[in-house]
C-alpha cells in the first residue's frame, strides 16, 4: 500500500519545524509496512480532492499566510469535498486558522478563511500565548503535549470539538480551556515542536484513518 499525503503550500508555510509531522507520519507508516508520498501543492496549483489520503496544511508567518489566502479561494470547493467526504487532514497554526472562516493578523487586518470549518480567530495586542502545554482528549482518552506559540485567539462554533481539554497552558484563547479543532477526520492544532513527534500515538492514530479511508475509495471503485 502507498498513501498519498498532500502538503498544502509546504513551500510558503513550513515554520516552527512543523515539517517534522511529515517525517513522523512517514516513520508511523513504514513501522506498518506502508510507503509514503508527499506532494507539495502550492499557488496556481489544483488541489484534487480524490487523489490524496491525507492532507498537512502547516503555519507561516504573517506575510506568507496573507498570500496563501488569496490562493486558497480557488481550491475552497474542493477542500471542503474532501473534508466532508471524510478525507484525513492534519493543520496546524495557520493552516488551522485559515480552514476557519477568518482570522485577524497581528496588525489587526481581517484574513478571510475558506470557512471549511466553523470557528474564527482574533488577535491579541502585544502578547502571545507561548509555553508548554498539555491537554487531554476525552474523545480518544488520550493525552497529548507540546509547545504553543500563537498570538491568534480561536473560538470554536457549535459543530467543532476540541483537539482536547487543557491541563496547562493556554490553549485557543486563554478563556475556554480548548485546545486544537476535531471535526470528522480532520485534526487541527496550536502545538509546536512539532505535534506528533512527541504524540506518537496520535501519528499513529491519523495513518491508521488515512489507511481506512484509502481502503474504503478502493472498495468504491
Amino acid at each position: 500500500m502507498k498513501l498519498r499525503i498532500c502538503h498544502l503550500y509546504g513551500n510558503l508555510l513550513n515554520t516552527y519545524g512543523d515539517n517534522g509531522n511529515l517525517l513522523m507520519l512517514q516513520y508511523c507508516a513504514r513501522e506498518k509496512g506502508i510507503d509514503f508520498e508527499t506532494e507539495i501543492v502550492s499557488l496556481d496549483q489544483p488541489f484534487e480532492a480524490d487523489k490524496y489520503d491525507l492532507v498537512f496544511f502547516g503555519g507561516g508567518q504573517d506575510y506568507e499566510q496573507f498570500i496563501v489566502s488569496k490562493d486558497i479561494k480557488s481550491k475552497a470547493v474542493q477542500i471542503k469535498e474532501y473534508i466532508e467526504n471524510d478525507g484525513v487532514v492534519l493543520a496546524i497554526c495557520g493552516g488551522y486558522q485559515l480552514l476557519g472562516h477568518y482570522y485577524m493578523d497581528a496588525s489587526g487586518k481581517k484574513i478571510d478563511g475558506i470557512g471549511a470549518l466553523d470557528y474564527y480567530t482574533l488577535s491579541q495586542d502585544n502578547n502571545r500565548f507561548i509555553g508548554d502545554i498539555t491537554i487531554h482528549s476525552d474523545e480518544f482518552n488520550e493525552t497529548y503535549e507540546g509547545f504553543e506559540n500563537h498570538n491568534g485567539r480561536t473560538f470554536l462554533g457549535e459543530s467543532m470539538k476540541p483537539l482536547g481539554m487543557v491541563q496547562k497552558g493556554m490553549g485557543n484563547n486563554g478563556e475556554d480551556k480548548t485546545e486544537g479543532a476535531r471535526y470528522k477526520n480532520v485534526f487541527c492544532s496550536y502545538f509546536h515542536g512539532p505535534l506528533l513527534v512527541r504524540n506518537i500515538h496520535l501519528a499513529n492514530r491519523i495513518i491508521d484513518l488515512a489507511v481506512a479511508e484509502h481502503n474504503n475509495k478502493l472498495a468504491v471503485k
